[in-house]
């Protein structure tokens, strides 16, 4: 039986009917539109259906969906916008990814920008050991991580410039 669910996705009050098996991933793909968060493994090891609930950087597929009630969700889809809120222009970290290019197939970039965004508002200066730790759960296939560390650098950079 579907129970209601209430939560917040993207600055977007959203409410829905949930089955009780239903993961936030499936909820934010299927029932959401986004297509932001990836289905990739469905066990937590490949990082590209992250989101940050309530601010912390969590696997959608690890997370029932109706665990969310209350909750804010934010996707790489609520990223877009600059420091004065403008969302026609991509946030520092879309940024720095975009000029470093950071991103090759992208499967993977949505995890990695929400890996970014949550290690930088923890530390707007990491050194390249908190960096590898903070994407370490975030598999990428095809950059070797060189251009990811580096966009990560130049993101922090313009962050802190605002």
């Amino acid at each position: 039986m579907k129970q209601p669910l209430r939560l917040t996705v993207n600055g977007q009050p959203t409410e829905a009917l949930v089955s009780p098996g239903t993961s936030l991933l499936t909820f934010l793909r299927e029932t959401c539109g986004l297509t932001g968060p990836k289905r990739g493994c469905e066990e937590g090891e490949c990082g590209c259906c992250a989101v940050l609930l309530d601010g912390k950087l969590v696997d959608s597929c690890l997370i029932f969906a109706l665990e969310a009630e209350g909750a804010e969700v934010l996707t790489v889809e609520g990223l877009r916008g600059d420091a004065a809120g403008r969302p026609d222009h991509l946030a520092p970290v879309q940024q720095a990814f975009a000029e470093a290019g950071a991103s090759q197939c992208g499967f993977c970039m949505p995890g990695m920008l929400l890996a970014t965004a949550s290690l930088l508002e923890r530390n707007p200066a990491p050194g390249d050991d908190e960096i590898r730790r903070a994407i370490s759960g975030n598999l990428c296939r095809c950059t070797g991580y060189t251009p990811i560390v580096k966009a990560i650098r130049l993101a922090a950079a313009l962050k802190r410039q605002g």
